[in-house]
C-alpha cells in the first residue's frame, strides 16, 4: 500500500512569526483543495520544523495571559502572541524544537484525538531513544509528555474542517528560567524540564531532529518529502 506523503519543511532558527506565516500559507493551500478524491490524494500536508530565534510567550484559545501579564512579559524582552491552538499560556524559545504538522487528517485516516496521541507518541519515542525511558503521556488536563511531574514536551493543536495546525514544543536545551514568569499551560504544582537537564549533557535541536523525524514517520505511517522553506 502506498504511504501518504508529508512535505518536510525545515525552517532552522527563525522568528516565531515566520513559522506562523508559513503555517497560514499551508492552511490556505490545504483548505482550497478537496479533502476526498477517488482515488484519494497521497499527499497529506506539511510538517513544519523550526527552533525559535528568540523568547516568545503564546496564549491559546482558553487565554492564559491578561493584558497586564502580556505587557510584563514584553518588558522582559519576549514576544507575546495570541494563537488559535488549544490550551493556555506557554513559552517557546531557543533550544526548543517546534513541530507544526499542517495535515488533512482524512488523508491520513486519523481522528483529532488520534493525532494528538500520535504527537505525544513521537515525543515519548524520542525521549526513549535518548535513554529517558520514563517519559509518558498523561490524561487531560495533562496533555503533553512528562517525566514524573516535569513536562518536557507541550502539545497544543487546532483543527478546522479536518485540517490541523500548531503541534508540539519539545525542550532540548531550552533556558527553563523563562517558564518561571508564567504558570505553564495553567497547571499549578508541576514543573518543566528538558532533554539536556535530564541527561546532564547539552543536546541541541539539530541533534534530536533526525530521530524525531524517524519517530514521526513510524507513528504517522507516512513518507517525508523534503521541501525548501521558501515554498
Amino acid at each position: 500500500m502506498l504511504l501518504p506523503a508529508v512535505r518536510l519543511v525545515r525552517l532552522g532558527r527563525v522568528p516565531y512569526s515566520e513559522l506562523l506565516a508559513l503555517q497560514e500559507r499551508w492552511l490556505r493551500r490545504l483548505q482550497a483543495e478537496p479533502g476526498t478524491e477517488d482515488p484519494p490524494r497521497t499527499e497529506a500536508g506539511a510538517l513544519l520544523l523550526c527552533e525559535p530565534a528568540g523568547p516568545v510567550y503564546t496564549a491559546g484559545l482558553r487565554g492564559g495571559l491578561t493584558p497586564e501579564e502580556a505587557a510584563r512579559l514584553r518588558a522582559l524582552g519576549a514576544e507575546v502572541h495570541t494563537t488559535g491552538r488549544g490550551g493556555l499560556a506557554t513559552f517557546h524559545g531557543p533550544g526548543q524544537l517546534l513541530c507544526h504538522p499542517v495535515l488533512d487528517l482524512r488523508r491520513l485516516r486519523l481522528r483529532l484525538r488520534t493525532h494528538v496521541a500520535a504527537l505525544e507518541a513521537c515525543a515519548v519515542r524520542l525521549c526513549g531513544l535518548q535513554g529517558l525511558r520514563g517519559a509518558r503521556a498523561r490524561p487531560p488536563p495533562y496533555t503533553g509528555v512528562w517525566l514524573g511531574e516535569r513536562k518536557i514536551c507541550a502539545i497544543g493543536v487546532r483543527c478546522g474542517r479536518h485540517i490541523t495546525s500548531h503541534g508540539l514544543a519539545l525542550n532540548c536545551c531550552t533556558d527553563l528560567t523563562w517558564f518561571e514568569h508564567i504558570v505553564p499551560c495553567g497547571l499549578v504544582g508541576t514543573g518543566v524540564t528538558s532533554l539536556s537537564q535530564e541527561l546532564q549533557r547539552h543536546l541541541t535541536v539539530d541533534e534530536v531532529t533526525p530521530p524525531f523525524l524517524e519517530a514521526f514517520k513510524e507513528t504517522y505511517k507516512c513518507t517525508l518529502i523534503s521541501e525548501d522553506s521558501s515554498n
